[in-house]
């Protein structure tokens, strides 16, 4: 895993069953609706330092083939995407979003 590119090495996603439950019964997303979200343009990916004590973690960005706009936290561990939490964007999210969409125009 580089700096430059955290998805390099990775080989899939791992999935802890009570993340997938909480990020279900809260906001309403599915692991493989949160995971169609890392193979639609444009994703916005971020390192997330604050909550990186233990692990590096990100958030990113994207939608889903249905255009559904996620706001996803997660970490890599083991050559693996673990997603934390996934949720709809903020309006926030959504202005920062549609930038990137804008440009890819």
């Amino acid at each position: 895993m580089t700096e430059s590119d955290p998805f390099e090495s990775c080989t899939g996603f791992d999935w802890n069953e009570a993340n997938a439950a909480k990020n279900w019964e809260r906001h309403r997303v599915t692991p493989e609706e949160a995971e169609d979200a890392f193979f639609h343009d444009p994703f916005v990916l971020r390192s997330d330092p604050k909550h990186s004590k233990r692990e590096k973690r990100y958030w990113a960005l994207g939608k889903t083939s249905r255009e559904r706009r996620l706001f996803i936290a997660f970490t890599i561990r083991r050559k693996r995407i673990r997603i934390i939490s996934v949720r709809d964007m903020s309006h926030r999210e959504i202005k920062e979003y549609e930038r990137y969409e804008k440009s890819d125009s």
